[in-house]
């Protein structure tokens, strides 16, 4: 052997050995996490809007933070959905950025806009119309007349909130998000000082009570959205996009691209939001206590939920990096690296939650109502079964990012139909309907019906990079020992 072949061989060797060593698995953590930091931090920020709002209800009375909780469970629901039909616009405008399409990206933004519009008033009407059917579906009448009450005003706010997200998305792909952490912290400000003067009638105005809650909500939803319209008019890069002609004339391929990509994570995401949102319903069948409970165990999921959906999505990048380099080994290490990190995170969580369950609950329900004692007895023993069900709640949100890495925007939305809706819901519903183990017994088909996901979701991801592996390679995906 030639002392070149020698030579090529040890850095070869060298390069491996780094590649599979500890240094890969600190380096790339550190890498994920840096990316997925600020995800989180913004994921934080926005979450906190309807924490503010579930707070507030809380030194209400059990029937508004019922009504309250309904409302907003099936807001989110169809913000969701719409949400994830205007995802794609991040990825499309950063294909256009790289190819220096500068028209392309106006129209894209355009078809952004379209369908958000299109999405918010079919949803809003939907939400104006859905009170008789939620009766229909063994919901309290008392509670859906309020639930009725709250989305009169809330249910226009889906208009300028799908705005905003179609502008998140368009920013996101540009590589300059930057203003949307600020004015997602500052909404958090205004929705505190709105709820407040609102609620209980400050300033001269009168009390709204819990219908000023609606108001604060879709208020905000409105000034975060021109906030960041005046952001992006005051920056020159990306002034031009939203001022140019491009911006606003129609664009038959443009706006069919922004529904082929989006569309099946629509899916996915709605899937996932409406298999949350009829296990509600489900629970609001068994009482007032019952849903006051779920609204609030579900926003204190919800808040953990976006340490796992910033992993998600930084994986994700990171995974569609390797996979354009048809580098499968890095691919694979990336996703179990974003699972792991995901599962630390909630396990730290669970911990707290199994030491002080009784002062989190408190942060959400008054304990001054005696109407509350069974909300939070309740509302205990639901956070007690989150600590582990929110583990699997991040495991197939990673799952769902690490597929769309390598290409899959449609097994995630197949796998949720089987994990959530032929496991989780009919668990749901044999525990604590059938059996009579009351809502304790929805949760735990949910945690079912989530492992479920979770499990299919890693199983597929291995399986598809493997045969990515293979097809580029002709050899099967193993790791190399490490040196």
């Amino acid at each position: 052997m030639s002392t070149e072949t020698t030579d090529t061989t040890s850095t070869t060797d060298t390069t491996r050995a780094e590649r599979t060593g500890a240094g890969w698995w600190f380096g790339n953590s550190r890498a994920l996490l840096e990316l997925a930091l600020p995800l989180i931090l913004t994921n934080f920020a926005y979450v906190a809007l309807t924490t503010v709002d579930i707070v507030m209800l809380g030194r209400l009375g059990a029937v508004e933070i019922a009504a309250a909780g309904l409302a907003i469970a099936l807001f989110n629901q169809l913000r969701t959905t719409g949400t994830g039909l205007v995802t794609g616009v991040s990825n499309l405008v950063a294909e256009a950025r790289v190819r220096d399409d500068r028209a392309r990206v106006g129209a894209l933004l355009f078809a952004g806009f379209f369908w958000a519009t299109v999405c918010g008033v079919a949803f809003c009407a939907a939400l104006l119309l859905i009170g008789p059917l939620l009766v229909l579906l063994g919901q309290d009448p008392k509670v859906v007349d309020k639930a009725d009450e709250f989305l009169m005003v809330l249910a226009p706010g889906m208009l300028p909130c799908l705005w905003f997200q179609n502008l998140r998305h368009f920013t996101t792909g540009l590589k300059r998000p930057g203003p949307l952490l600020a004015i997602t912290l500052a909404s958090v400000g205004v929705t505190i000082g709105l709820n407040y003067i609102l609620v209980y009638g400050k300033f001269g105005l009168p009390p709204f009570g819990f219908v000023g809650v609606a108001i604060a909500t879709a208020t905000v939803f409105l000034l975060s959205f021109l906030a960041f319209v005046a952001v992006i008019l005051r920056d020159g890069v990306l002034r031009p996009y939203l001022t140019s002609l491009h911006a606003w004339r129609w664009d038959g391929d443009a706006v069919r691209s922004v529904w082929r990509l989006g569309l099946p994570i629509s899916g996915t995401y709605a899937s996932e939001a409406g298999f949350f949102s009829v296990l509600t319903l489900v629970v609001g069948s068994l009482g007032v206590e019952a849903l006051a409970a779920q609204t609030v165990l579900n926003q204190i999921v919800y808040i953990v939920f976006m340490i796992s959906a910033g992993l998600s999505h930084a994986a994700s990048i990171h995974i569609s990096e390797a996979d354009g380099g048809n580098d499968y080994v890095t691919a694979r290490r990336m996703g179990l690296l974003a699972t792991a990190w995901g599962v630390i995170a909630t396990l730290l969580v669970a911990v707290v939650y199994l030491v002080i369950p009784n002062p989190i609950v408190s942060l959400f329900i008054s304990a001054e109502h005696a109407d509350n004692a069974d909300i939070i007895a309740l509302t205990v023993t639901g956070l007690l079964i989150a600590a582990l069900m929110q583990v699997f709640d991040a495991t197939q949100n990673i799952g769902n990012g690490i597929l769309r890495g390598i290409g899959d925007t449609a097994g995630p939305f197949r796998i949720s139909l089987v994990g959530y809706w032929l496991i989780g819901l009919p668990a749901g519903y044999l525990f604590g309907i059938t059996a009579g183990w009351g809502v304790e017994g929805v949760w735990i088909g949910q945690t079912i019906g989530l492992a479920a996901a979770a499990a299919i979701l890693l199983t597929a991801f291995l399986r598809r990079v493997d045969r990515l592996h293979r097809e580029t390679s002709g050899a099967p995906l193993s790791e190399p020992e490490s040196s």
